[in-house]
């Protein structure tokens, strides 16, 4: 059981899920920043001087909630461009045409034979 471990977290696959992963947690905390820092603060002065982080209804954190809300938005939109991506570019390598599968001996031999037979 440990070999066949080994040999599954050797596969690309899970080398390539854990550098996503890794990424993704790094993509989160830029989003964050820039949510939290950039945009909420200008959105606030649009809308005149509201601190989105300090709304609060009762035991309620509107605000904070707001952020998650763009935020979620921003990382949303930002996959879908990724994958938008991926998508068109695995459409044009399928697009791309293939050169014709050489044949076989067998099929050179009977055409050299259809064609000595045509003779």
């Amino acid at each position: 059981m440990l070999k066949e471990f080994k040999e599954f977290a050797i596969k690309g696959n899970m080398i390539d899920m854990a550098v996503g992963i890794v990424i993704g947690a790094a993509f989160g905390a830029i989003i964050s920043s820039l949510v939290d820092d950039i945009i909420m603060p200008i959105v606030g002065l649009l809308i005149g001087g509201v601190d989105f982080s300090t709304i609060v209804l009762g035991p309620l954190n509107v605000g904070l909630f707001i952020n998650a809300i763009v935020k979620f938005l921003i990382i949303a939109f930002a996959l879908f461009l990724v994958v938008k991506g991926i998508n068109s570019m695995k459409r044009k390598e399928e697009a791309k045409p293939s050169a014709p599968p050489k044949p076989s001996k067998e099929e050179v031999l009977l055409t050299e034979i259809r064609d000595l037979l045509k003779k």
